[in-house]
């Protein structure tokens, strides 16, 4: 059994550790509250405006829509996008996106697709980067509170991409933020926006389609709980012109909402795995002390037996 001193000093640092571990959690709790909530408060956004272009298509009927987010061509080039934190210590949230991005890369792969990638949080890029997957584009230290500013300089390098056709296609692989407890990593289809016949089964897609030149919303998760547009409604502009604009929108939209669910999603991991980590040390801690009594006990009762039996020897 190991000598007091040793046991004493590791019921110290395990002790210390959970106080860290305890810090971490409380730090994580408090903001991923405020993450849930910029979550919640973004959704009527994105579902209003996903109605506004739903009225345009009504207004569009049988007229093919002339922009260039909505041209269909072979997916020859595809850009994965994927999203991590730039810190650890949040379980397994990282290395799920890493693993889900590693597994999505080598299906297209075979499939014959050439592909790239465009990393976002320190994590997944220094992954990648040291096993030499074609990064073209990364972006790290971004706030962890994600805003608009942020989300509308990653959908410009992809607007960049897709219209100047770097690529033909671009995937989002993100961790979407479920409950407090639950988080779960998913695909997104960000451009083209039609289907190709390539989307996994649990692609978030297609929020946003156009099937045969014409625009529709189809929603593959929550259903849109804003109102219909009035029928009545007299847009000033063309369809094709609000359609120019709108788009764009709606890409950067999409982006905000995937970083703020990864954000949410990564203060939750590490909350519950910061939780996990000072209940273990508190059970550690608790089996040391057990077993320092004991080393203690054994210590005395052989000090006590070398007392009677030195005793016995001098009578």
């Amino acid at each position: 059994m190991a000598n007091l001193k040793e046991i004493r000093d590791r019921i110290s640092s395990v002790k210390n550790t959970r106080k860290i571990t305890e810090a971490m959690r409380l730090v994580a709790a408090a903001k991923v509250r405020r993450a849930q909530e910029q979550v919640l408060r973004t959704r009527p956004f994105a579902d209003r405006l996903a109605r506004v272009l739903e009225s345009l298509q009504a207004r569009m009927g049988f007229e093919v829509a002339d922009t260039p987010l909505l041209q269909t061509r072979e997916p020859r080039h595809i850009t994965l996008v994927a999203i991590t934190g730039d810190r650890g210590l949040c379980g397994g949230y990282n290395a799920n996106i890493i693993k889900r991005t590693e597994q999505r890369f080598a299906e297209l792969k075979a499939a014959g697709h050439e592909l790239s990638l465009i990393t976002i949080g320190r994590k997944v890029d220094v992954y990648f980067r040291n096993r030499k997957y074609p990064i073209v584009n990364s972006f790290i230290g971004l706030n962890q509170v994600p805003n608009a500013a942020e989300a509308n300089k990653i959908a410009q390098v992809l607007l960049a991409e897709f219209i100047g056709g770097g690529t033909d296609r671009v995937e989002l692989i993100f961790t979407k933020f479920i409950n407090l407890v639950s988080t779960n990593p998913v695909y997104q289809t960000l451009l083209p926006l039609d289907p190709q016949g390539i989307a996994k089964p649990d692609d978030e897609i297609f929020r946003l389609t156009s099937k045969e030149g014409s625009l529709s919303v189809e929603r593959s998760s929550s259903a849109n709980t804003q109102p219909k547009l009035q029928s009545d409604i007299v847009f000033e502009q063309s369809p094709s012109e609000l359609l120019d604009s709108l788009l764009p929108l709606y890409l950067q939209n999409q982006i905000l909402r995937s970083l703020q669910e990864a954000s949410a999603s990564e203060l939750a991991s590490r909350m519950t795995a910061m939780n996990n980590a000072s209940d273990n040390a508190k059970a550690l801690a608790k089996s040391l002390t057990l077993d320092y009594n004991k080393a203690r006990q054994a210590a005395i009762t052989q000090e006590i037996l070398e007392v009677v039996g030195g005793a016995s020897a001098m009578a």
